[in-house]
């Protein structure tokens, strides 16, 4: 976990938006295992531990989901503590007829899930980071079968939900063009460190696989998603307070700033928005 401590600039909360509050609730509470923090009429809080939250849930006025391809959430990640968690809640699952998706990544092993809203889901857990592959400063990725019957071997007892020290793991999103993506989040203070062709990046701080993940498959040029349609409302990250000019960076090359108690806001060219805070 020490890739999302300080100070890197990892995501620490997520909020989308959804067009029913109370059947989204109930998807994210008894389906993935969060716990309500906070509710009211129009917002619910997420929480693991019953203290902070890294997942929240608002449903504007209007609310829809477009059949439009747009720029915006591609997956929120779940990063659980160890595979034993990841184990459990495949064999959950698998009780419970809950259609999942699954991936072996090399530095991950990964499930895929869509909430009622098609809001993209990934719950995962990382490799030891010494089993990851670099060349140079590019990190080795792939999307292979999960293999199953060696992760049944770190079953240990019943899903409870999800463990008070999940993490949000990472983030990755659809954008309009990844070269105007790569010079904003590289201006923000990440590191590009696998290109995956000429379609996404991955970016991070501090050598992780990534932080934040970026790709134009919803279409080069997609548009931005309407203010009330379902998907990513914004994403926090941690500040790095060590970076004294990432201000300055982003104000040259025409980033929008909004100062705020704890840091700053911004939005990426894609009209990704992002709350930076210490």
């Amino acid at each position: 976990m020490k890739y999302h401590d300080k100070p890197n600039m990892y995501v620490k909360h997520v909020e989308i938006k959804v067009s029913d509050l109370e059947r989204s609730a109930k998807y994210y509470t008894e389906v993935i295992g969060f716990q309500i923090l906070q509710k009211t009429t129009d917002r619910v809080t997420f929480t693991t531990d019953g203290k902070t939250s890294i997942l929240s849930i608002i449903q504007p006025e209007g609310a829809y989901k477009s059949p439009q391809k747009t720029t915006g959430l591609y997956h929120f990640a779940i990063l659980l503590p160890n595979r034993k968690y990841l184990a459990n809640i495949i064999k959950y699952f698998q009780l419970n007829s809950i259609y999942f998706g699954a991936s072996d990544h090399d530095v991950s092993e990964a499930l895929y899930l869509r909430d009622p809203d098609h809001n993209g889901i990934e719950i995962y857990v990382d490799r030891a980071p010494e089993e990851w592959n670099w060349t140079g400063d590019q990190v080795f990725m792939k999307t292979v079968p999960l293999n199953f019957d060696d992760i049944k071997k770190s079953q240990d007892g019943e899903w409870n939900g999800l463990p008070a020290n999940t993490v949000m793991g990472h983030i990755h999103l659809h954008v309009a063009n990844l070269k105007d993506a790569e010079r904003f989040y590289t201006a923000l203070g990440y590191k590009v460190v696998l290109r995956y062709g000429s379609q996404a990046l991955f970016i991070s701080t501090g050598d992780y696989h990534h932080h934040i993940g970026l790709n134009t498959w919803n279409g080069e040029g997609a548009p931005q998603p309407k203010k009330n349609q379902v998907g990513l409302q914004n994403f926090t990250v941690q500040l790095d307070e060590r970076d004294e000019d990432v201000i300055n960076r982003l104000t040259t090359i025409g980033a929008p700033i909004e100062k705020t108690e704890n840091g700053f806001i911004t939005v990426d060219p894609s009209g990704n928005r992002i709350i930076v805070e210490k």
